[in-house]
């Protein structure tokens, strides 16, 4: 089997940066277990250049999106650079994939499969114009003039330190930021990983704030899921473990009914809404995602409860969001787990997790 370098090929850019001597603080480490991910170009020919990644436990096959501050898939500053898993598939069926007509690396919504947010820039609030704040999962970013609105994208001062540890079931990310002028830093490890013998993709997080403020945040889940690569419509149907009881409702392409969400017609533009009824026990952080057409579907849990909880859905993805309080300590680590369990829906209600 043959391996590609991780970074791609050098472009005449990366070459000007090495031989110019900032290489070390734009390329992010990989480091290769004793059964390395086989490394190769990304499933879009929009970026050729961008590192990317196949994992495999023989059930379940993923492409990830590897953090580059120089020719990575995504350089926004609205998501989470780690994690990205640009496809996967699974018993005949496959669960992510590009969702976007027009690709511009900067843009915030050019990333695939379960995307984080990070959504309170850390030091933010106290930082003059021109100061710096942190993003958890980016860097640390300069403080615009203007007010933000939307997800523009913001200067990165520093895309701190990326270590990427790969092997054949597995992605490791390690992001390592320091920004003394804000007083917030921290070291943030996600493990994306395929679990031996299941058709399960699990993320491992961890979080440990390294300056003197506690990163303190909601996080939340973009996913992203394009079901078979079917567009957003009918054959969807979306279940969560509690009534649902939504508000500020945009949209007219869904109706919600107990505990369901459902499509009533296929999706123009976007369909957003914001949805309580959920409780403070983590059981209540659980989504399921089936396409009745294709019988493609997927249980979404995490060990921590619900914060927040948005709906949003353009017509060629289903976008469940879910969100979680994260608060950090110095020397007081916050470890987390969110599992996809994936299933078809031709096994019948035994073969639902």
């Amino acid at each position: 089997m043959t391996r590609i370098s991780p970074l791609g090929p050098l472009t005449v850019n990366r070459r000007a940066l090495l031989m110019a001597g900032v290489g070390a603080a734009l390329c992010p480490h990989y480091a290769f277990g004793q059964a390395p991910a086989l490394l190769v170009p990304p499933p879009d020919p929009d970026a050729p250049e961008a590192p990317a990644a196949i994992i495999s436990n023989g059930l379940v096959s993923a492409t990830l999106l590897l953090p580059d501050p120089a020719i990575g898939y995504y350089r926004g500053t609205r998501f989470d650079w780690s994690g990205l898993v640009a496809r996967l598939e699974v018993g005949g069926h496959s669960y992510f994939g590009r969702w976007f007509a027009d690709y511009d690396p900067k843009k915030h919504d050019a990333v695939m499969g379960p995307a984080q947010d990070w959504v309170t820039g850390q030091g933010f609030e106290q930082a003059e114009v021109g100061g710096t704040f942190v993003k958890v999962g980016v860097g640390v970013l300069r403080k615009p003039a203007e007010p933000i609105r939307g997800f523009p994208t913001l200067e990165i001062v520093d895309p701190g330190t990326w270590t990427v540890t790969t092997r054949v079931d597995a992605v490791e990310f390690l992001h390592e930021v320091n920004d003394p002028l804000s007083g917030y830093g921290y070291r943030y490890h996600k493990t994306v990983l395929l679990p031996t013998g299941l058709p399960e993709l699990v993320l491992e997080q961890r979080l440990e704030a390294t300056g003197p403020n506690p990163i303190d945040t909601q996080m939340y889940n973009h996913n992203f899921f394009v079901l078979d690569r079917q567009p957003s419509g009918p054959d969807i149907e979306i279940t969560f473990p509690f009534e649902l009881e939504p508000f500020n409702m945009r949209g007219d392409a869904v109706k919600l009914t107990g505990n369901r969400i459902n499509y009533v017609k296929p999706v123009e533009g976007s369909v957003r809404m914001q949805i309580r009824g959920f409780g403070d026990q983590a059981a209540d952080n659980a989504i399921r995602v089936e396409n009745r057409a294709t019988g493609a579907g997927v249980l979404v849990t995490t060990d921590k409860p619900l914060s927040d909880l948005v709906f949003w859905s353009s017509p060629t993805t289903t976008c469940p969001e879910a969100y979680i309080h994260v608060r950090a300590e110095p020397g007081q680590p916050m470890k987390w787990q969110t599992r996809y369990q994936f299933y078809s829906l031709a096994e019948g209600a035994a073969g639902r997790p």
